[in-house]
């Protein structure tokens, strides 16, 4: 979906295929073919933005095989296109436990590099003629610790070497591919003030950051506040991911945290931040309700799961459907667009209560159409104007 911003750039919206299983060739068709394709159907629209994710071997495979010429029939033969990829998760995002596993490899080692570097050659052979730039979201450099010096020089290392290569790429075949770090609770980038601090002085014509509203939420900061920072500080803004988190008013209540036990799952991770004099947290949400180290619920709680933005959670859980309206108002709502990617990613939708997973194909399209939905009347709502 395409979008017109009033200053005459294009905005594309898309969604994240990392909500769905497939890790070969021909589960990636097949889920194009069902949810791409029944997403587009359901919403009536002549082109449907889909941000791709490759795991690393399926990237592998793809970069230079006639598989990629399949690949791009595929999209076009059901009115898709591709102008970002999901290179945060290597492989194995639906194993049965992931958790931490999800930022292995980081960006102190030569995979997560070459990874990128692959998808970023991909990515250039689907980019639609007509498109801009492309845009990959990757690690926010790695989990917190360990982090010493030797480690901070080392991903700045590979970071110089990842902007040479899109340099290379761009010169090769005239399409610019830009990366973004995700900032993430835990991580070593997990709020505005830490990206600042930790990429200041990279090759920003080439890397800048993927903002999640959800990740953004539940570090409570202001979105604004936040952008205004990150444009001051001259970091771009390469994507934005529409998400929001569960968000508890009162978390100390019995049935709140009940409610939120519901939540508690095996496979991802689910930081937990508590906003009071100051913001704490836990690194799952087992561990901030349950744990010999809970956290107190003395202020409110913000949760990562990104739940599923067009639904409020049954109370009294809410939801931070709000933020990300803000965080899109602070993107795209001013005289000059701050970002042209905006990428749905709510890929919990097999995690969730079970009494609020879609309980087939069809049913899971429809919510994901919902989703859509709602960010382009967001968008619209932000002054955009819809063109295809």
């Amino acid at each position: 979906m395409r979008f017109s911003h009033r200053d005459g750039s294009r905005v594309h919206l898309a969604y994240c295929t990392n909500v769905h299983p497939a890790e070969d060739i021909d589960g990636l068709l097949r889920q194009l073919r069902v949810f791409g394709g029944g997403i587009r159907a359901e919403l009536g629209v002549d082109r449907l933005g889909v941000g791709l994710w490759l795991p690393a071997p399926l990237a592998a495979h793809l970069d230079g095989h006639p598989d990629l010429d399949r690949l791009r029939t595929t999209l076009d033969d059901h009115g898709l296109e591709v102008v970002t990829l999901n290179a945060f998760p290597y492989q194995g995002f639906h194993a049965p436990v992931v958790k931490k596993a999800v930022y292995s490899p980081d960006w102190v080692e030569t995979r997560r590099l070459d990874y990128t570097l692959t998808c970023a050659r991909v990515l250039a052979r689907l980019l639609p003629d007509d498109a801009a730039r492309g845009s990959i979201s990757t690690v926010p450099l790695a989990w917190r610790a360990p982090w010493y010096s030797d480690r901070r020089l080392r991903a700045r290392e590979l970071l110089d070497r990842l902007a040479d290569g899109l340099g290379k790429l761009a010169a090769e075949t005239g399409r610019p591919i830009r990366v973004g770090l995700e900032p993430e609770p835990g991580c070593v980038v997990e709020t505005t003030d830490d990206a600042i601090e930790q990429l200041t002085g990279v090759d920003t014509d080439h890397i800048g950051l993927c903002l999640d509203a959800c990740h953004l939420a539940v570090g409570f900061e202001d979105p604004g506040s936040a952008v205004r920072r990150l444009t001051e500080a001259g970091l771009p803004i390469v994507k934005t991911q529409a998400s929001a988190a569960l968000h508890a008013a009162a978390p100390a209540d019995t049935a709140t945290r009940q409610a939120l036990s519901g939540y508690a799952e095996d496979r991802f991770l689910h930081q937990v931040r508590e906003r009071g004099a100051r913001v704490q947290g836990r690194d799952d949400l087992p561990e901030a309700v349950e744990d010999r180290r809970a956290l107190r619920g003395e202020g409110p709680w913000r949760v990562h799961f990104h739940v599923p933005i067009h639904q409020r959670p049954q109370p009294p859980l809410e939801s931070t459907q709000d933020a990300l309206g803000g965080t899109l108002d602070a993107l795209l709502g001013g005289p000059v667009a701050l970002t042209d990617h905006v990428e749905l990613e709510t890929y919990t939708w097999s995690v969730l209560p079970e009494s609020q997973r879609p309980g087939s194909d069809a049913e899971l399209v429809s919510g994901l159409a919902g989703e859509l939905r709602w960010v382009a009347n967001r968008l619209r709502h932000a002054g955009l104007e819809y063109i295809a």
